[in-house]
């Protein structure tokens, strides 16, 4: 099937002339800067804020290019992969008029973001098992669908989706497919990114917040054809990512063992975690899980909620998901975290009822 981005495109942004700061018309790092309008005399905080940041990231572009094993101009840059999701929708879906496709239970800014845009949302529930179910998702694409979201590992199900699933749908839709993987560090597949030379509608985007540890700086990447990129770098705001984020996440990148240390860990407090949680008989099923976190199903979910929060001690309650009735999902914090949470579960008693 042949793929034609430029008739995805909403036709206003195909000639859309991108605001062009002075960091555009002048990228070099030494001179005297008058073009800006900056305070020439530094920052009111401790440190050199006063100048703006590279628009485009171009270093860590460049590390993530090496990394991730791609060209730097199929590398985007977003304030959390939240910014990627909504440049997609506002490229490629005529409001009003267009629609996407979600399948629940999946992360719910993506139908947040298609509200906000006034983008039809069309849902098909995962199987039972908390799959994809490809001939269903293809049979719901119409004229007018432009983008399909797919998460792996799905939140907040912890599982990775079956890749001659995604398959499928990459091959016989002739729109955008986005393979959400903010958990695939975790996971023990190797990324789609890996596929992008051989689906021009595949995007694929990942975050720094999980893995990386780096979630209150707000930045998430996007992997896809250079075209793909271009119109995203076209429609952002000019300076998306901060100079302060930007000098931090190249630190992380400059020592990525310390990434793969970390994850260890959690891996390990996750097993260790599930094993309790299967040994309680209270709990009537611990889902597999590829993320770093478990989806647990167990009678008065609500109630265990509330009970842990009263005991500081917060986790989620999904039981009005989609699919995850009776079910809480549950985040693998440290050794000491992961014990306290085991005692408080554990010591919550029902009600009894006169």
């Amino acid at each position: 099937m042949s793929f034609d981005l430029k008739s995805l495109l909403r036709p206003h942004i195909a000639g859309l002339k991108p605001y062009s700061s002075a960091r555009d018309e002048y990228a070099g790092k030494e001179g005297i800067f008058l073009d800006a309008n900056e305070n020439p005399y530094g920052s009111t905080a401790p440190g050199n804020f006063n100048r703006y940041p590279d628009p485009y990231q171009i270093e860590i572009k460049e590390k993530l290019a090496e990394i991730k094993k791609v060209k730097p101009d199929q590398v985007f840059l977003g304030n959390g992969s939240d910014e990627a999701i909504d440049l997609l929708l506002r490229a490629f879906c005529n409001p009003g008029k267009d629609n996407m496709i979600i399948l629940p239970p999946t992360y719910g800014m993506y139908e947040v973001s298609a509200s906000i845009n006034d983008v039809e949302i069309k849902r098909v529930p995962l199987s039972e098992d908390f799959q994809l179910q490809p001939r269903k998702i293809l049979e719901a694409v119409n004229d007018f669908t432009k983008v399909i979201f797919i998460c792996s590992p799905n939140n907040p199900t912890g599982n990775l989706m079956k890749k001659k699933d995604i398959y499928q749908v990459l091959e016989n839709f002739n729109g955008i497919v986005v393979v959400d993987e903010a958990y695939i560090d975790f996971a023990p597949e190797v990324s789609m990114v890996a596929e992008l030379e051989k689906y021009p509608n595949l995007v694929v985007i990942q975050t720094f917040s999980k893995a990386w540890g780096l979630a209150a700086l707000r930045i998430g990447m996007g992997f896809a054809s250079t075209q793909i990129i271009s119109i995203l770098n076209l429609i952002k705001p000019p300076y998306n990512i901060s100079g302060l984020t930007q000098e931090k996440v190249l630190e992380a990148l400059s020592l990525p063992n310390a990434v793969y240390g970390m994850v260890g860990k959690i891996m390990e407090g996750k097993n260790e975690l599930v094993r309790k949680l299967e040994e309680m008989d209270e709990v009537i099923q611990v889902y597999h899980s590829d993320a770093n976190f478990v989806l647990v199903k167990i009678p008065q979910a609500k109630e265990i909620y509330h009970y842990l929060i009263e005991e500081k001690i917060i986790i989620r309650d999904r039981s009005k998901v989609t699919l995850c009735e009776d079910c809480l999902r549950i985040s693998v914090g440290t050794p000491e975290e992961n014990e306290a949470f085991l005692t408080a579960f554990a010591s919550y008693t029902k009600p009894t009822t006169k």
